[in-house]
């Protein structure tokens, strides 16, 4: 199979023998883990997020249709796919699988060819949709994440912040003077000047949850959950003083460097605050920066 082993899939069964059987034909391709019964299977599938999950039928304390419902209500695990493994052939339990959005049925005793046939299948549609979907998040000249991403991932994190009561921190990113640099370099010099910035922030950013994105034009956002005042302010001047000291070399062999003026919101919100009024205190803070002779950090 082509399929790349760091996919990942949980296999749910109560027999021993059957989660072996399947660990043989998928365990060359896939990194594979096992559950034993349904509480163990939808701890199991919070904490690891597999790519795909094969779930038995008849299982004594929760059958799989109960299974799948909870996977469904669960909002980290309610899109992986899952394909139920099962010795039922009747079409009525086809159907109710089908309705609670199984993605297709293995039948017992497994066949190894159709096992990896039917497994391939899904992941390959996965990895497939991915692409698709990290496309369309990605600002194609930086490379970092697009407005679209941004908007979605503020949503997400807005909720996060409300329901741990955790603070959450906005910089909004200006490259000061943008229009005179181009006008002077040239378009593709004030391209690279761009990836300049976006590389910068990207190296700045150390956890996976933190998001730099692409706001719009020679504008960036960076998005920093469960940070603070202070620790935004860290990261904001190690953004400027870095952009500040970059080279840019144009193709003509003239050194030029760029600056970037900065606004920082910090806030703890609550139900019912405003995400909008958010960001826009961050670029109240972004436009007093430029306004008080611009490279530097401002805060709202």
């Amino acid at each position: 199979m082509d399929e790349p082993v760091n996919n990942s899939i949980l296999i749910i069964d109560d027999e021993t023998s059957n989660l072996m059987s399947l660990n043989n034909i998928l365990c060359a391709d896939y990194s594979v883990y096992v559950a034993k019964g349904g509480q163990e299977a939808l701890k199991k599938a919070r904490e690891l997020l597999p790519d795909l999950i094969l779930l038995d039928v008849i299982m004594p304390d929760m059958d799989g249709y109960e299974v799948l419902t909870e996977l469904k209500t669960f909002e980290m695990t309610q899109n992986i796919p899952v394909i139920f493994i099962t010795g039922l052939d009747s079409n009525e339990d086809e159907e109710k699988g089908l309705a609670l959005d199984a993605a297709d049925y293995i039948t017992k005793p497994f066949s190894a060819a159709i096992v990896k046939l039917r497994v391939g299948n899904q992941i390959k549609l996965i990895n497939q949709m991915r692409a698709i979907e990290h496309l369309s998040m990605t600002d194609q000249l930086t490379g970092i994440a697009n407005r679209r991403c941004f908007d979605q991932q503020i949503a997400k994190e807005w909720r996060r912040s409300i329901r741990y009561r955790a603070p959450i921190s906005l910089l909004m990113i200006d490259v000061d003077k943008f229009k005179t640099y181009n006008d002077t370099y040239g378009h593709q010099q004030g391209d690279a000047a761009i990836q300049i910035v976006a590389q910068t922030l990207s190296m700045a950013l150390k956890r996976p949850a933190d998001l730099a994105a692409r706001w719009g034009g020679e504008e960036f956002a960076v998005l920093l959950p469960v940070t603070d005042r202070s620790g935004a302010t860290v990261i904001a001047e190690f953004i400027r003083s870095n952009i500040e000291a970059a080279p840019l070399e144009c193709s003509s062999g003239v050194s030029t460097s760029i600056t970037v003026s900065i606004g920082v919101h910090s806030h703890i919100p609550e139900k019912g605050d405003s995400i909008d009024e958010f960001i826009s205190k961050a670029d109240t803070a972004l436009y007093t920066a430029k306004e008080m002779g611009r490279n530097r950090v401002c805060f709202a």
